[in-house]
């Protein structure tokens, strides 16, 4: 169509638009071994390198041993993981070198195949526990590069109901424990299911694809602590277990807490993945901000907008009741007439182009006991 004669306001668009990075949070990497059969396959897998697996017949073939019935059983659970990638230990006990692979590799959640938690104390020595236990409880709690984050998972030995074995570098909120009553990988299929959850959902009494006898009601005080209607809440010690709860219709393995390995700081698997998740949604939608907004008044409401894109959506989801946004350098900039100490505040952040944000988030958790009084008149 022939251009109009007259137009009052033109605009152009163009550039790319901004898409912040997004994280996984449902990928599982499991490390162990596999034992090549007499004839192995060509394509058996080698050691130290990751491997991304999407087929359980696969797994078994060219991770055959440990390694492969781990990954088996996290790919079965459903909701189940995004993916799983398996690393081949190249010799039993050597744990390092596959530790630092697997921290190449995007993942959540992380676990030795086949093993489990115990203490063994050495004639005149002092109580060790499971050395993979440790290396994957030093792996999950250093330092790590945005968005590689991640939980480790251990099982207990089978039928050990004592949470004393968790000690020392062991209570951590980045570990997660479980007792059980089963010959199966429990540790695999307990990653695959809380992989298959979103972050801010609670782990408490969601299905586990295992079979596994039920605690008794005294090997259960001593796994959680005892529990009465005046205790304020669930009592915890840092170890989940397997239950069948009888209200559930039907038969089935249920996680029978939602519990980290740090029962006295973020006592639940879903606080630790929910921080993990909104650290990096706000990290990936600031980046684009580096460089580019200044120190002003402008460009710190511009900054505080841009979290608000983050931490909006999560309101109007209920994955967050509420939150708060504070910038204590606007507020001064906004001021009609500032102290001496007041201008050389800003001085300083201008200077250092540096400027200090606030965010407190209101994280409502859910339900995990009912109390109820029932009278008869």
């Amino acid at each position: 169509m022939p251009d109009t004669p007259v137009r009052y306001v033109r605009v152009k668009t163009g550039g790319v638009p901004f898409a912040p990075a997004v994280r996984a949070y449902g990928n599982v990497g499991i490390i162990g071994v596999a034992t090549p059969p007499a004839n192995p396959p060509s394509d058996f897998l080698p050691a130290n390198v990751p491997t991304l697996f999407t087929d359980v017949n696969e797994a078994r073939r060219i991770a055959a041993g440990p390694l492969g019935d781990a990954i088996a059983t996290a790919l079965v659970q459903e909701p189940g993981p995004s993916e799983v990638w398996g690393v081949r230990l190249a010799q039993a006990n050597t744990y390092d070198d596959a530790l630092a692979k697997m921290g190449t590799v995007n993942v959540q959640l992380v676990l030795f195949a086949g093993t489990a938690l115990s203490v063994s104390t050495p004639t005149g020595g002092q109580p060790t526990p499971t050395p993979a236990i440790v290396k994957l409880a030093e792996h999950v709690d250093a330092p790590v590069a945005d968005g590689m984050e991640r939980i480790g998972v251990a099982m207990l030995a089978k039928g050990a109901a004592d949470p004393a074995v968790v000690v020392g570098s062991l209570v951590s909120e980045r570990m997660v424990y479980v007792a059980h009553k089963s010959n199966e990988d429990v540790a695999a299929a307990v990653a695959g299911t809380i992989a298959g959850y979103e972050p801010h959902v609670s782990l408490l009494l969601k299905k586990v694809k295992v079979s596994s006898e039920p605690f008794s009601a005294q090997e259960l005080v001593k796994l959680n602590g005892s529990e009465g209607a005046d205790t304020g809440g669930p009592a915890g010690q840092g170890v989940n277990w397997l239950v069948d709860p009888p209200l559930i219709p039907g038969a089935g393995v249920y996680l029978g807490e939602g519990y980290t390995g740090s029962p006295g700081d973020k006592k639940y698997i879903d606080i630790v993945r929910t921080v993990d998740d909104i650290t990096f949604r706000l990290k990936a939608r600031l980046i684009g901000t580096i460089g580019n907004l200044r120190i002003s008044r402008s460009g710190l409401r511009g900054l505080v907008a841009e979290m608000e894109t983050v931490l909006e959506p999560l309101r109007r989801a209920e994955v967050i009741e509420e939150y708060e946004i504070v910038v204590p350098i606007l507020a001064l900039l906004d001021k009609p007439q500032r102290t001496p100490v007041e201008d050389r505040l800003v001085q300083d952040a201008q200077t250092e182009r540096a400027a200090e944000a606030m965010v407190r988030v209101d994280y409502a958790g859910a339900i995990h006991r009912i109390n109820i009084t029932l009278k008869f008149d």
